[in-house]
């Protein structure tokens, strides 16, 4: 019998264990990759909403935990058209209000200027957007619209102050699709924040040496002072490291990380149990192979190669499984709209590196113990 045939002989004898532990450490897989891939979603639909708009980069206060909290004087604007290789200026305002009877408490508002190149990565499901003639006009994602059961023409409450809903829209950016949006002056009055924005995004002219021009600008606007000689403390970051820096991006990284280990150290525990009583099962077994000319190197393998083998076909098992659930997810109930069913080459990698590395170390003391039964003592087991 050869080697390849022993360990798939070995796995098929207890052929319901053996499935189960796929299953269970396939589950373990599935949490990984969904979780990772919901977390890249979010990283890239958010990165892609402002390379959309041609956003180089995104000045804030310096120092602030959470972009919420930034505020920054509007007027900044003009002198950050003046710098050299600026193109563009687009200011934001963000914050957070309750929308009239809803459970939707600290729904994300957005206050933008009317003709802001912001409005390029929305595509409208229904309705317009905003007019310099409207007042008391929103936009309502289309998650949010969803979950508040609002159309076009319908109003809503917004801090004791009825607005109209004139379009509902998607974005590239998952987490705008439960916003609402409204003209900037509008905002700064709502939330008693006159003049003040919480970002400017700044699009650069195309040249040769983007690059070098974007650390130019960054190092131009970090340096800026006020008229007594002290610096504004301002950031300026590159779009792809502010998007990585913002809350919402590192908490989504942060509970996939910590989902995932727990999900991890069951699976091992699992293949751990399994291995264990495989070899406690075949303790007579491995003292033939023992007394007939087997090394001590040999039975690790045999051991470690069934648990990689249930492993890789745990990884397969989950992997599948991972894609199926995040395609549901991302078309039904609250999370439709939120999660992208994308699933990246990379993730499915990852999967079936965690896997091999979980049949690894699940298997390695069983292996052990194995290989030190002393095949006299094996052969006398019962």
């Amino acid at each position: 019998m050869r080697f390849s045939t022993l360990i798939w002989h070995n796995l098929l004898r207890r052929r319901l264990r053996s499935a189960l532990t796929s299953v269970g450490v396939g589950v373990a897989i599935m949490a990984v990759a969904a979780l990772l891939a919901i977390s890249r979603g979010f990283e890239e639909s958010m990165a892609g909403a402002y390379e959309s708009r041609g956003i180089d980069l995104v000045v804030v206060r310096a120092g602030v935990a959470e972009r919420l909290t930034s505020s920054l004087d509007q007027r900044l604007a003009d002198r950050l058209r003046k710098l050299p290789f600026v193109e563009d200026v687009v200011l934001e305002l963000r914050d957070q209000a309750s929308l009239g009877d809803s459970a939707l408490v600290g729904t994300p508002l957005l206050g933008w200027e009317v003709n802001s190149q912001l409005y390029e990565s929305l595509t409208f499901t229904s309705g317009r957007p905003l007019k310099k003639s409207d007042r008391h006009a929103v936009l309502l994602g289309e998650a949010l619209a969803e979950r508040l059961g609002k159309q076009v023409g319908d109003t809503v409450e917004l801090l004791l102050q009825e607005f109209r809903v004139v379009g509902i829209f998607t974005s590239r950016n998952r987490f705008e699709n439960l916003t609402a949006v409204v003209q900037l002056q509008e905002l700064q009055e709502l939330m008693d924040r006159p003049g003040q924005v919480t970002s400017f995004q700044l699009k650069l002219r195309d040249s040769a040496h983007k690059s070098l021009d974007v650390e130019a600008v960054r190092a131009a606007i970090e340096s800026l002072t006020d008229r007594q000689g002290r610096k504004l403390g301002l950031l300026a970051q590159p779009t792809r490291q502010f998007v990585t820096s913002t809350l919402q991006i590192r908490i989504a990284h942060a509970m996939a990380w910590v989902t995932s280990a727990i999900a991890l150290v069951i699976g091992a525990i699992g293949i751990l149990n399994t291995m264990i009583m495989s070899v406690l099962e075949r303790t007579r077994e491995i003292g033939v192979l023992r007394a007939i000319g087997w090394r001590k190197s040999r039975v690790v393998r045999m051991i470690l190669a069934e648990a990689e083998v249930l492993s890789l076909s745990a990884a397969l098992l989950g992997s599948v499984a991972a894609r199926l659930l995040t395609r549901f997810l991302a078309n039904v109930g609250p999370t439709r709209g939120l999660i992208e069913g994308r699933f990246d080459p990379d993730v499915i990698a990852r999967g079936f590196l965690v896997a091999l590395l979980l049949g690894l170390l699940g298997a390695l003391y069983p292996a052990l113990r194995a290989a030190r039964l002393a095949p006299t003592e094996a052969l006398r087991n019962q």
